[in-house]
């Protein structure tokens, strides 16, 4: 018997028929709408409800190999910032703040929290007396190894869901729009 590969026409056709015999929860929240604000065209929900949805469930299976390490996901994007920095490992509070998108008392809670846990320390730094420098331990980094390792490993199975065409095509998508959205 001869393999046949689909079409993205037939995929679409596909996934359209589904959805008019099952909508999914975005597409009952339009359909909402639709009734009672007809003069409204709801149809950016499509997009944006469901990268909302997706995004929620992603950070939930994200957050289990987290929780698996006794890490929250800010402590995770603590130590990915101060590990990618490369050695020795460290950043100004400020600097970790803009790598990571959070205020900087934010910042303050995360690093005392992750210096109670014995995996950042705190310290003057060398050029400026006033300044402060937060660094991975050992400890920090053996631990935030592990866990990324599971994490790269976790979102490869998350876009397993996806065949590798619809992953570079959706990669294309999302870094066209981001880069429109991020622009001045």
């Amino acid at each position: 018997m001869e393999a046949t590969i689909a079409s993205t026409e037939d995929i679409v056709g596909v996934v359209e028929e589904e959805s008019r015999e099952a909508p999914d929860h975005v597409a009952r929240i339009q359909a909402a709408w639709r009734r009672e604000r007809p003069d409204l065209d709801v149809a950016p929900q499509a997009v944006i409800g469901r990268l909302h949805r997706l995004a929620a469930l992603l950070t939930e299976e994200l957050s289990v190999v987290y929780r698996r390490y006794g890490l929250g996901e800010g402590d995770f994007d603590v130590l990915a910032a101060l590990r990618r920095a490369g050695e020795p490992y460290e950043r100004a509070p400020g600097e970790l703040a803009a790598h990571t998108m959070v205020t900087t008392g934010a910042m303050t809670k995360r690093i005392d929290r992750l210096e109670r846990s014995g995996l950042v320390t705190r310290r003057r730094a060398a050029d400026d007396g006033r300044g402060r420098v937060v660094a991975l331990t050992t400890a920090g980094k053996e631990l935030f190894d592990r866990a990324f390792t599971d994490h790269i490993h976790n979102e490869h199975r998350l876009l397993s869901a996806l065949d590798p065409d619809e992953t570079t095509t959706l990669e294309t998508v999302l870094t066209n729009w981001l880069g429109r959205l991020e622009s001045p």
